[in-house]
């Protein structure tokens, strides 16, 4: 064959094509149904069109739904397709950004019409009318010029502004072309707008073009779409069942915490959200204790000089909270732990001996989270971190981060959460020497490698002072919650001019790891809400035992049942009204205490109690005694 390519396939299989091929050509080679479920081609590392030539030889894989990457495109051409019906049915409707999200997509309309409800089921119904002509996604290439002076001509100052800010050196603009319109995109997409099949617009929004609350406020469209029905049907099913565990709304309904307009963003714990609070506490201070920690505390108003030889100043001040004191002085609000940590490691002369250094703290911290991006427990204003600040020397990197990404795993599996994770390298801002950065990025990758961890890449998601490996959960609904990070800084230490005295006695300088398991302890419980539909397991939920006496004159042993279990370290709840029995039950397994203990004239006399289990109903009579040792090991064992 002449100008052949050689192709070869993830599974190690190749084959011989003509120089030019396409991802489509090579789809419909191996197969007509993979070619009709073909969304994309990986050619290397890159996602690219079905229809982009292939010139030389390559590893390819042909991306479909069943892959990230597949849904990835899906939901960005969806995006596409969605601003085009707005365009049809809003004629001079000016366009923001408009990804794929981890869950669908959105759009960033700017409009002179409040959209409603109502537009969002016209809005489908275009989109189904768009889809069903199958245009196809074609990809044009701009010069800058060129580009700027199409959208300056269609009169969006957001693509314009978008344009501008693009490399001044940037010889070619993408665009696709999907019909009469035209978006500013990277790509890839789909090959044609009839692969989009079955779309549910889901809400609108509010949000500031460039996340900016100076620039003017657009309308966010979200949206979900799948290539089959029964897919979107599920999705649906699953998002009511969210509706259902919504921590706002169950918060409420169990009675653990509120929110006041006095301060905004900052919970109101009430008595039985504060026993939450502290059974986790003590969790992760029981796991910590045996892991060699040490406890720390620091101040929570520090000094700006604090937060400038830090860089936060620099990256970071626009989400800090400042104070004046009567003297001038400018103070922040800490909005996190790690900088003041510092101060406790160098509170005296450090020994080569002493390194690692272990310090957690459950610090407060405040962070100027804008109004209308405030979200329950999952984005507040004034949050505990359940932090910690490890000091080591370099030889003693690796072995900390596994003994960490075992930490965090056990303490996942009490929750019946598999984490998985990603590498997040050198962001844009990040601050110190790209050495360094080399230095702390391929420690973290080795880590990873040496326990055979499989991770993502997440290019430029670092934070500032260095990289992290963060760690995510599915939860009940098998949505993703990035919690726990592993962060390896080497700027920290050379900010603050750390140092420990070697074997040689002379002075070096330590690495600082930063941890955090649950991340925002608020974050962390409106999670755990969720997940278990406020069902806790007994060991952490609020009330383990609910004591219902049948009538008043059984309510001396029904003292006697509770006084018995809270000598036992079992939380009890004596339910005195004056109801009947069966409202009682009704309303504790609305309340979804683990379990009712019903007693009456049978269980006084034989010293038992009548138990019910929530969700599982009767469960028979025990003895008290029975009762109070198997619910004390279930407790101990934190039974699931």
């Amino acid at each position: 064959m002449q100008n052949a390519i050689t192709i070869t396939f993830p599974n190690g299989d190749s084959r011989q094509y003509e120089k030019g091929v396409t991802g489509l050509a090579i789809a419909e080679s191996i197969s007509p149904g993979l070619a009709r479920e073909a969304l994309a081609v990986k050619v290397g590392d890159a996602v690219r069109d079905l229809r982009v030539e292939i010139n030389e030889d390559a590893t390819v894989q042909i991306i479909t739904w069943k892959d990230e990457e597949g849904q990835e495109v899906y939901w960005h051409s969806s995006s596409h397709l969605m601003a085009h019906a707005v365009e049809e049915l809003f004629p001079g409707a000016k366009f923001g950004v408009g990804p794929a999200i981890e869950e669908g997509f959105y759009y960033d309309i700017d409009i002179d019409h409040v959209l409603t409800p109502e537009d969002l089921v016209k809005i489908e119904g275009k989109m189904a009318e768009l889809a069903k002509e199958n245009l196809p996604f074609e990809r044009k290439v701009l010069s800058k010029q060129e580009a700027l002076d199409f959208w300056k001509e269609k009169g969006d100052e957001y693509k314009v502004e978008l344009i501008d800010a693009l490399d001044e050196e940037a010889e070619v603009i993408s665009c696709y072309s999907e019909g009469s319109f035209t978006d500013l995109c990277r790509g890839p997409h789909v090959p044609s707008a009839g692969r989009i099949k079955y779309v549910k617009l889901l809400n609108i929004s509010g949000s500031y073009w460039k996340g900016d609350a100076k620039n003017k406020q657009l309308q966010r469209i979200y949206g979900i779409s799948f290539p089959k029905k029964k897919n979107l049907e599920e999705y649906l099913e699953r998002l009511e069942e969210a509706r259902k565990r919504d921590h706002r709304k169950l918060g409420r309904e169990l009675d653990l915490f509120a929110f006041h307009e006095v301060s905004p963003g900052a919970p109101f714990w009430l008595p039985r959200g504060m026993i939450l609070f502290r059974e986790l506490q003590k969790l992760i201070r029981d796991l910590l204790d045996g892991a060699g920690y040490e406890e720390i505390l620091t101040p929570v108003l520090v000094k700006k000089e604090l937060w400038e030889q830090s860089g936060h100043w620099q990256h970071y001040k626009e989400n800090m909270f400042l104070i004046e004191d009567s003297e001038d002085q400018i103070y922040s609000l800490k909005p996190m732990n790690c900088p003041e940590s510092t101060y406790v490691y160098r509170h005296k002369v450090r020994s080569y001996r002493d390194l690692p250094l272990r310090y957690s703290e459950i610090g407060t911290n405040h962070r100027n989270e804008l109004s209308g991006a405030l979200n329950g427990m999952f984005r507040v204003r004034q949050f505990h971190m359940d932090d910690a600040h490890l000091y080591v020397r370099p030889d003693q990197i690796q072995q900390e981060i596994t003994d960490l990404l075992k930490l965090v795993d056990r303490f996942y599996k009490i929750f019946g959460f598999e984490p998985f994770y990603a590498l997040s390298t050198r962001p844009e801002d990040a601050m110190g020497a790209p050495e360094l950065w080399e230095q702390a990025e391929k420690g973290l990758a080795d880590s990873l490698a040496a326990n055979e961890i499989d991770y993502k890449l997440n290019p430029g998601d670092g934070a500032f002072y260095g990289q992290k490996i963060d760690i995510s959960v599915r939860d009940a609904l098998r949505r993703s919650w990035q919690l726990a990070t592993i962060q390896l800084d080497f700027q920290m230490p050379e900010r603050f001019e750390l140092e420990y005295i070697d074997e040689n006695n002379a002075r070096q300088r330590p690495v600082m790891i930063h941890r955090a398991i649950m991340g925002s302890m608020e974050r962390f419980i409106g999670v755990l809400i969720e997940h278990f539909a406020g069902a806790f397991p007994t060991w952490l939920s609020p009330v383990q035992v609910a004591i219902l006496p049948i009538s008043d004159q059984f309510m001396g042993y029904a003292q006697e049942v509770t006084d018995e279990l809270t000598g036992r370290g079992v939380r009890c709840e004596l339910d005195d009204r004056n109801e009947k029995i069966g409202y009682k039950i009704r309303d504790w397994e609305m309340h979804k205490v683990p379990y009712m203990l019903i007693v009456g004239e049978k269980e006084k006399s034989q010293r038992a109690v009548s138990v019910r289990k929530h969700r599982e109903g009767d469960l028979g009579s025990q003895t008290l005694e029975e009762f109070a040792q198997a619910v004390n090991e279930e407790i101990q064992a934190k039974i699931l």
